[in-house]
């Protein structure tokens, strides 16, 4: 594989001013990420922090239902709630071994941004966090949280005022201040190397998930199924399993309302080849490569892009994607809380919709994880004004 690229995606599509801290990070994580002692910190960050593992969950009374075993892998009691700590408590304890005092983040669904607030604190880091007008309004709960934290949090008012704007301004800070601070991106998005440190670090994941399955049931998932926004939480848990072709791996985008000419999240199902963010992807453009809007009731899935190596997976036929609408995703919302007392987050509902929606491609009896990747208190706002 060609450095920074996927088969034919990922690169480093950046203007000059970016290639400096780029470089800088490629050569901290061959040096310091894959060093013993960086290893054995961030191991421990992850078990008496973070409070990993997480539980492989048996949906009792669902799987009775559909008559196979769906099966929940509970990133949403991880601390602050979902899977983002995982990276973000990785980043910090990486900016510390390099120097820098300050990390940077975007957000959507603000729970990147409160797990990187989170890890600042942790480890005596300041930390600023853009994001989108209106996701500061959709998701004030975690807005109020990342200031608990001591974050400042920077709403950005151009564009769609969602995670691509929060992200164009947290890339323009950077090049401005990198030399005192860490970008923690949040997602396998961007240019190369962040798309492989943010994978490297979500995967603990997917190797919980082998062992923990092999405990529940005796062996490997028959499925694995996953929400894809930008992709981590879905890269974290199928890439420890990319060479076990018994196991089908599914990708779950955001198709909005499902009307012919809505919007949607839907990159790699909807979209076509393009650059954003500085890596080359899939993209929701227009024929003449203007960003088109995105949307999704999931603040977390509303991006117009996704991360390279999930286009890769896509088109050598590793992984199969598929999109969801808004509707079923609420419906899949609604049937964790009443039938197994779990309330998920909005955008794990899209990959347990997906499982619910097709109960006739699983083989009866068979194992089905779904990567449960955030709780939904953070959205209980957007559930009140739907009034579910």
């Amino acid at each position: 594989m060609q450095k920074g690229y996927y088969g034919a995606f990922g690169g480093q599509f950046v203007p000059e001013l970016l290639m400096p801290p780029l470089e800088e990070l490629e050569e901290a994580m061959a040096r310091i990420v894959r060093s013993r002692n960086f290893l054995t910190d961030y191991a421990q960050l992850l078990s008496d922090y973070v409070g990993r593992a997480t539980p492989l969950t048996l949906c009792r009374t669902l799987s009775q239902e559909v008559g196979f075993n769906i099966w929940l892998k509970r990133e949403d009691l991880a601390h602050t709630g979902a899977h983002k700590i995982n990276n973000t408590m990785g980043q910090a304890l990486l900016a510390k071994h390099m120097g820098k005092p300050i990390l940077l983040a975007e957000t959507g669904a603000g729970q990147h941004g409160v797990a990187t607030a989170t890890a600042a604190a942790a480890l005596g880091l300041e930390c600023v966090v853009y994001m989108g007008a209106t996701d500061v309004e959709r998701q004030a709960h975690n807005v109020r949280r990342m200031e608990l934290l001591g974050a400042e949090v920077r709403p950005v008012h151009s564009g769609t005022k969602t995670l691509k704007d929060a992200t164009n301004a947290a890339l323009r800070h950077w090049i401005a201040e990198q030399g005192t601070t860490h970008y923690c991106l949040g997602s396998v998005v961007g240019p190369h190397p962040f798309p492989e440190l943010v994978r490297d670090f979500q995967t603990v994941i997917g190797h919980e998930t082998r062992q923990q399955s092999v405990e529940k049931f005796g062996g490997l998932p028959d499925a694995i199924v996953a929400c894809v926004g930008g992709g981590s939480n879905a890269i974290g848990i199928f890439h420890p399993f990319l060479e076990d072709r018994e196991v089908r791996l599914v990708g779950v985008e955001a198709a909005g309302e499902g009307t012919p000419d809505c919007y949607h999240s839907a990159s790699i199902t909807k979209g076509t080849e393009g650059v954003l963010h500085g890596a080359k992807s899939r993209l929701l453009q227009t024929p003449d490569g203007q960003i088109m809007p995105s949307h999704s009731v999931a603040p977390g899935l509303d991006y117009p892009g996704v991360g390279p190596e999930h286009v890769h997976l896509e088109t050598s036929g590793r992984a199969e994607y598929v999109s969801v609408t808004d509707d079923q995703a609420l419906g899949a919302f609604r049937a964790l809380c009443r039938k197994e007392g779990i309330i998920p987050a909005l955008e794990s509902s899209h990959a347990l919709a997906y499982v619910l929606e097709n109960i006739d491609v699983f083989e009866p009896g068979s194992n089905v994880v779904v990567n449960l990747s955030g709780r939904g208190d953070k959205d209980l706002g957007i559930i009140a004004e739907l009034d579910l």
